[in-house]
């Protein structure tokens, strides 16, 4: 296992490195003048040199991006201070530490990335081992088909009905914001539920979908057919080995989406105003602000990264024939 892990933290650093570089070169093929977006309009020549200075975009691409990578593990002096490890420059738009914005901004998308994965795959999960415990019946037909209506839907489009009816017209919930939970718990919890209830639609269908395909090809498998042919209840077939035979391809989706939802979910944050890293991203973009665009994509391959990596240990645990070999 500890074999694995370091293996797959190489390779994951590699990954992560092959992306930044990726990213920051791509940047300078953009048409665009990074100083002149941080001075503004009104700015002269020597304004923008000593902006260009200042940030170190007086240096050859190359040089800079390594100056990059040196600052993230040991920091790195700029004119306008010191910035600590680890380091990932200053914003072009406000001068302010990328590292510290990101942890700023983290918090809220990480309320709505571990409250929504817990709503979906409790109640997508649950959806699909009912239908397929009653395969072939009504119950079946109808969660399936209402499965697949979810599938259809778009966060954009089913948000802005929920603030519309549960908010804003029966004042149902209240209007979704970020509160600290150390701060104010139940303000937290009523800020982001609707948030979590949006961003769940979409995946309750997928995991409800998949939980039923991979529960009835579990109870077709013959080690559970000699289950039942020994007198077990069908209460221990399904849970004991349908259910386990099935959780291991779960844990592998939710490992994916868990990392994506920890990297930003944009369409939500948007709909629902929240400011998070999926915002953070948009506003980095449509201002070629390279340092923070860097800082978040960063950050958010990291999280899929580790969460790969997580999903595959685990295999060990769920699956005794998996041999991390």
């Amino acid at each position: 296992m500890l074999r694995f892990l370091v293996r797959r933290s190489l390779g994951a650093m590699v990954i992560i490195l092959l992306i930044s570089a990726i990213t920051f070169f791509l940047f300078f093929a953009v048409p665009s003048e990074p100083a002149q977006l941080a001075c503004g309009k009104n700015c002269d020549p020597d304004a923008i040199r000593i902006i260009n200075h200042n940030l170190g975009l007086d240096d050859p691409v190359p040089v800079q991006y390594w100056h990059y990578l040196v600052g993230i593990f040991a920091g790195r002096d700029f004119d306008i201070g010191h910035c600590s490890a680890p380091c990932l420059g200053y914003s072009f738009r406000n001068d302010q530490p990328v590292w510290e914005t990101i942890l700023d901004r983290y918090p809220t998308t990480l309320s709505l990335a571990v409250g929504g994965t817990v709503v979906f795959l409790v109640v997508g999960v649950s959806i699909g081992m009912i239908a397929a415990a009653r395969r072939g019946t009504f119950a079946d037909k109808f969660l399936s088909s209402l499965s697949l209506v979810g599938n259809s839907m778009q966060i954009y489009f089913v948000g802005t009905i929920a603030l519309w009816l549960l908010v804003d017209s029966w004042g149902v919930l209240d209007r979704p914001e970020y509160v600290p939970v150390t701060q104010d718990p139940v303000g937290w919890f009523s800020g982001m539920l609707l948030p979590w209830l949006v961003l769940s639609i979409i995946f309750i269908a997928n995991y409800s979908r998949m939980t039923r395909s991979l529960m009835i090809e579990q109870l077709d498998e013959d080690h559970v057919r000699t289950a039942r042919a020994k007198g077990m209840s069908h209460r221990t077939v399904f849970f004991r080995y349908a259910w386990r035979g099935a959780i291991a391809p779960i844990v592998t989706l939710v490992g994916i989406d868990m990392g994506s939802l920890f990297g930003g979910a944009m369409v939500t944050e948007f709909t629902f105003t929240l400011h998070g890293l999926g915002r953070l991203a948009v506003d980095s973009v449509t201002q070629k602000d390279l340092p923070m665009l860097m800082g978040v994509m960063l950050f958010s391959c990291t999280a899929i990264v580790i969460a790969n990596i997580i999903v595959d240990a685990l295999y060990a645990v769920i699956d005794p024939r998996v041999r991390l070999a």
